[in-house]
């Protein structure tokens, strides 16, 4: 990281972000072509967990290709100036990398989508989910291989 100011090493204030944010951005490539797409998500042990439908580009480029990364960004500033060159924002983000694995088995599924509806209801539950919703949908898990924050103004 060009400014080492900024960097965020503390595993805790990275997981504070990742807890606090709302989308995260997985970015993809395939034939040299990057994509990104921005998701819903959740988070634990070093693993995040995005829902997904079972079929589309992001599915068939992580069966080509599973190497991913991903971005994170909360606590966004916008910080005038009289200068147009000392306009600014501040910020905290995260930039990972990882393997991304689409899950099969329905209880882990399940487990990833409990962990998913904790993050935006708020609720320590076990979810019920009908029918056959789970067999519907593709559940994407990253296992994250490294991580780095930067903050500004914070």
């Amino acid at each position: 990281m060009r400014r080492n100011d900024r960097e965020i090493k503390d595993k805790t204030i990275i997981e504070s972000i990742i807890n606090e944010a709302l989308v995260c951005r997985i970015g993809l490539s395939e034939n040299n072509i990057p994509y990104i797409i921005p998701m819903n998500f959740g988070y634990r042990d070093n693993y995040l967990f995005l829902h997904s439908a079972k079929e589309g580009r992001k599915i068939d480029m992580i069966r080509n290709n599973n190497n991913v990364c991903f971005e994170i960004d909360i606590s966004h500033e916008i910080i005038k100036s009289q200068k147009a060159c000392d306009w600014g924002m501040n910020f905290r983000s995260i930039v990972g990398f990882g393997k991304a694995f689409l899950l099969d088995d329905i209880t882990e599924k399940r487990n990833a989508l409990d962990i998913i509806m904790r993050k935006y209801s708020g609720m320590n539950l076990s979810f019920e989910y009908p029918g056959n919703a789970i067999d519907q949908i593709a559940i994407i898990k990253i296992e994250i291989k490294s991580i780095t924050g930067k903050k500004c103004g914070y």
